[in-house]
């Protein structure tokens, strides 16, 4: 009776889901998935700012099952870690999850797709970007000349502007129109 471990404070979880496209059970479940990559790290209860300091390192999120396949991953968790390295505390590794969530809204979903494709961090999805795309998804199968080909097909039916670079806006007008992308960018927790 009364041996109940508190993992977070009613206010914690409270401000999680104010934060979150996830309910008090589901940010208890994704805390559950944080703390089983690696239990001698993490402790049971969080305590004061153990949620945003506790950092577990890229390779240990590499065998996350979620992600295994998935090309993207090491960029992903570059883009949703607070060191830009890869390596998440729980707070970064909720907001990833969160984003990823049937929950999330497009236009969110959408914001953090260009921030995965935009590797260079200039702001713009350029013909680099693209060659960095098209290089993970087809695992170095195609030729340059092939790369090069698709590089220009995408500049020419997305760059609106001329500028041979894709801004937010264009990115956008070019994600939203892909029939699948809701579906696959998504992960269930």
């Amino acid at each position: 009776m009364g041996n109940k471990l508190i993992t977070f404070t009613d206010q914690q979880l409270i401000n999680y889901q104010d934060c979150t496209f996830f309910t008090r059970k589901e940010i208890l479940r994704v805390y559950k998935k944080f703390r089983d990559i690696k239990p001698d790290v993490v402790p049971r209860a969080m305590k004061k700012n153990e949620a945003y300091s506790i950092k577990l390192p890229v390779e240990d999120m590499d065998e996350l099952q979620e992600f295994r396949e998935n090309p993207f991953k090491r960029r992903i968790f570059e883009v949703f870690s607070r060191d830009g390295k890869g390596n998440l505390t729980f707070e970064d590794f909720l907001d990833m999850l969160s984003v990823f969530s049937e929950a999330a809204p497009r236009d969110i979903k959408v914001f953090y797709a260009f921030r995965i494709y935009d590797f260079d961090n200039d702001d713009f999805v350029g013909p680099e970007d693209i060659d960095i795309a098209i290089t993970l998804l087809t695992k170095q199968e195609l030729t340059i000349e092939e790369r090069h080909q698709i590089i220009e097909k995408v500049i020419e039916e997305s760059d609106v502007d001329g500028d041979g670079k894709l801004s937010y806006i264009e990115f956008e007008h070019c994600i939203t129109r892909a029939p699948d992308f809701l579906s696959t960018f998504h992960i269930r927790i």
